[in-house]
């Protein structure tokens, strides 16, 4: 089953429009002050008063949704192009920074947080506005390549800073090595927007990022989210993930089994991880009590014809009956029980954060990090990821409105 988004509007739809109105529209969702006001120059300050940071944050906005590939070519726009000059807030006759200005200035918003702070202003706004649901969740991450030039692994400093070598599979099961690295996102699946994300060099193992990005999603929000269900490919099946999704943040994980190598399922299972009795029959799930799990024998319940009858494994008139705690196992016995059409419908919610990524790469800029350093990839990052959040409250507010009218 694949799911598609049917109720909302895309980032897609805004696209269609003009530069004018679609950055205006876009532009008009996002509140800077604060970070403005953070980076303004203090009103004592000795020198030129140079332009204010707010047209420089809409300026590297702007670059986003343009797909701008370079500050240079973003301030050659700028020059030419009277319309994208008025939508950013400079004076449509007037002068705009040059190159080495911009870079300052980014060099200066890399060291702020409150850029962040905007992204979650406006994933809390797309909530309220019954854009973004947030029940269930799905973990992924996609590679970035580096603006730095490649180096031997011998060379590379692995302090978690540095870009360095991943190895990702693709669709088809191939596999993709790049110099770079890695952003993982936390992806709302109704929405098919970002929530939180974090950025690591390419050589991070996914399964590892999970947890930290899970935790950082609850201290930025507190108590707007609750997610009960959170959708992870193979890649995250790691039996801590699961526990602390479970115990810690009393959700659901639906999490893609990894064999890793192994030629049988685990012991006591069937390959659709149903639990088998002695004499390999299938066992029939027979309800939730608290924390157990209940499976009774087929052959008590006319399933099947076992040649041993229910005397083998029980002396029972009820026959035999297998009662598991799923919190202890939960990477084996999860509930909804994996592979069932429930577990399966929760799971093919996962490739919502897989559109985000698509969205983000081929509507917004994403793909194209011209920037040393991981904190200015992460500020590259989200000023990609506060357009697109943006401009999905800009379509689906215009919608609403023109359907009310």
């Amino acid at each position: 089953m694949y799911i598609r988004q049917t109720s909302l509007f895309s980032f897609k739809e805004i696209i269609k429009f003009q530069q004018q109105s679609r950055l205006e529209l876009i532009l008009a969702n996002i509140d800077v002050s604060k970070l403005a006001n953070e980076l303004r120059k203090p009103s004592n300050s000795k020198g030129p008063k140079g332009y204010e940071p707010e047209v420089f944050i809409y300026s590297l906005i702007a670059m986003q949704v343009e797909k701008i590939d370079t500050i240079k070519d973003l301030v050659v726009k700028l020059k030419e192009n009277p319309v994208l000059r008025y939508c950013c807030g400079f004076d449509v006759l007037g002068k705009v920074p040059s190159e080495s200005t911009f870079s300052r200035f980014l060099e200066k918003l890399s060291n702020s947080e409150s850029l962040e702070q905007i992204f979650h202003d406006l994933v809390i706004k797309a909530k309220e506005l019954d854009i973004i649901d947030g029940e269930h969740i799905s973990i992924d991450s996609t590679k970035l390549d580096s603006f730095e030039a490649a180096k031997p692994k011998k060379n590379i400093v692995h302090d978690g800073t540095n870009p360095n070598w991943g190895m990702k599979k693709d669709t088809n099961g191939n596999n993709i090595r790049w110099f770079g690295w890695k952003l993982h996102i936390l992806c709302d699946s109704k929405s098919e927007l970002p929530l939180d994300l974090l950025i690591s060099p390419a050589s991070n193992y996914d399964g590892t990022m999970a947890l930290p990005l899970i935790k950082q999603f609850f201290e930025n929000y507190k108590d707007t989210f609750k997610p009960k269900y959170y959708a992870m490919d193979s890649a995250y099946d790691l039996d801590y993930v699961y526990k602390t999704i479970i115990n810690e943040y009393q959700g659901i994980p639906i999490i893609a089994y990894n064999p890793r190598g192994s030629y049988a399922p685990p012991e006591g299972l069937d390959e659709a991880f149903n639990p088998i009795c002695s004499g390999g029959y299938k066992l029939v799930y027979w309800g939730k009590d608290g924390n157990y799990l209940k499976f009774r024998c087929p052959h008590a319940l006319g399933r099947c014809d076992c040649p041993h009858g229910m005397n083998w494994c029980s002396s029972s008139n009820y026959g035999y009956t297998l009662k598991v705690n799923y919190k202890e196992n939960p990477r084996y016995y999860g509930y909804p029980l994996r592979y069932t059409d429930v577990w399966k419908k929760q799971y093919d919610k996962r490739t919502s954060v897989e559109r985000c990524f698509s969205r983000l790469k081929c509507y917004l800029n994403l793909d194209n990090v011209r920037s040393k350093g991981i904190k200015k990839v992460k500020v590259h990052a989200i000023l990609n990821c506060i357009a697109l959040i943006s401009g999905t409250i800009a379509i689906n507010t215009m919608k609403s409105l023109s359907k009310a009218a």
